[in-house]
């Protein structure tokens, strides 16, 4: 049985910013990833979005690994020529009364560390942007966007270039723990055949897989596996000259942040996500859902025209809450709560998973390296 310093189960991008992490600080490891290519979920199915970490409850592990990953992620992106823009969003009441709610979010930033939020006018939000329709805005100029894949990329090539592997088309049938170490059955997905595989620490970065992955390991117990929550979130694009030249939100809705308006590296207008409970992993996008998209779009962007969007693709949120209930924290499971030494499990990583992926690597290797080893 082959046996490795660590094992990081997920090769998205908090997966592979785990690998990284570990990797650079001397240990090897193994990234084991079920599907034929690195991102293929959640890590490629989102608005490629830098957030500023403006929505999070003060305290929160979204609103520290937000702020510290935005940061970390310019910092990274620039060194490495990774595709981003620090083009800024504009947050849009557009109904009277809504002023109060941006004032709360500035307040809520403040609070989080986030001192740079400044509120608009009308005329100010429009001069910026003429198209916008709004009685208010708040102006974000840490905003921006970044190139997921390419990131994603990046992060590989740092964590081989110290030493870790990528394996693909890797399933992780079930687990155990032992004494001092982790011994997973895997399956290869494209021949079929099974292998063990053993490491003295493990890693469960599986994103919409992870709870599922948690609760097969044998020796672990289940109350320490949380009940996953799927929410998928369609998206809408635009063909033609952009008619915004930053993102633009509006106010905040239940499960999700509302139909924002993002655009690509290329100027490229794309809407969404929505918010839709599902039971099963499907990525379809119904067109019929545009309907929606028209109503929500034309409150902060009234030319958008008939007929104009298309169908493009989704994502699904790995939630911990589900409808009408608060939106839960991140969950990073290290020994101190499970009592497994040398595990650490990632749950209910959503947004901001992407930006707080570098933080969310540094907090990891701190929990699975001393005093843990």
């Amino acid at each position: 049985m082959d046996s490795v310093d660590c094992i990081v189960a997920g090769a998205g991008v908090i997966g592979l910013a785990v690998a990284r992490e570990l990797a650079r600080r001397g240990m090897e490891t193994i990234i084991v990833e079920a599907a034929n290519a690195i991102g293929t979920e959640t890590s490629s199915r989102n608005s490629e979005v830098i957030h500023a970490g403006i929505y999070y409850p003060q305290g929160s592990l979204k609103a520290k690994l937000c702020v510290a990953g935005r940061d970390r992620l310019y910092a990274y992106a620039a060194e490495r020529n990774i595709p981003h823009k620090r083009c800024g969003k504009l947050i849009a009441a557009t109904l009277p009364g809504q002023e109060a709610t941006l004032a709360g979010i500035i307040d809520k930033a403040r609070a989080c560390g986030v001192d740079d939020l400044v509120m608009l006018s009308d005329a100010e939000a429009q001069a910026l942007e003429p198209s916008l329709n709004c009685v208010a805005a708040v102006l974000s100029p840490s905003t921006g966007i970044v190139d997921s894949h390419a990131l994603m990329l990046s992060l590989l090539g740092d964590a081989e270039e110290h030493g870790a592997y990528l394996s693909l088309n890797t399933e992780i049938v079930s687990g155990r723990i032992e004494a001092d170490r982790f011994v997973l059955q895997t399956r290869d997905a494209t021949t079929g055949n099974g292998f063990e595989i053993a490491a003295r620490h493990f890693v469960n970065a599986a994103g919409l897989g992870a709870n599922s992955l948690a609760a097969s390991l044998e020796g672990l117990d289940p109350q320490f596996v949380p009940e996953l929550k799927l929410a998928r979130g369609s998206y809408f694009s635009v063909t033609g000259k952009p008619a915004f030249s930053r993102l633009i939100y509006p106010v905040p809705e239940p499960g999700g942040l509302g139909v924002h308006l993002t655009l690509d590296l290329n100027g490229g207008m794309r809407f969404g996500p929505d918010v839709e409970w599902i039971d099963t992993k499907d990525y379809a996008v119904d067109p019929r859902r545009a309907d929606h998209f028209y109503g929500e779009i034309r409150r902060y962007w009234p030319d958008l025209a008939d007929g104009s969007l298309s169908p493009t693709y989704s994502g699904i949120r790995p939630k911990l809450s589900g409808p009408g209930e608060p939106a839960s924290d991140f969950v990073i499971q290290g020994p101190e709560t499970h009592g497994v030494k040398n595990l650490v499990n990632l749950f209910g990583i959503e947004s901001p998973g992407l930006t707080s992926s570098l933080a969310i690597a540094e907090l990891v290797a701190q929990r699975i390296m001393p005093p843990y080893v």
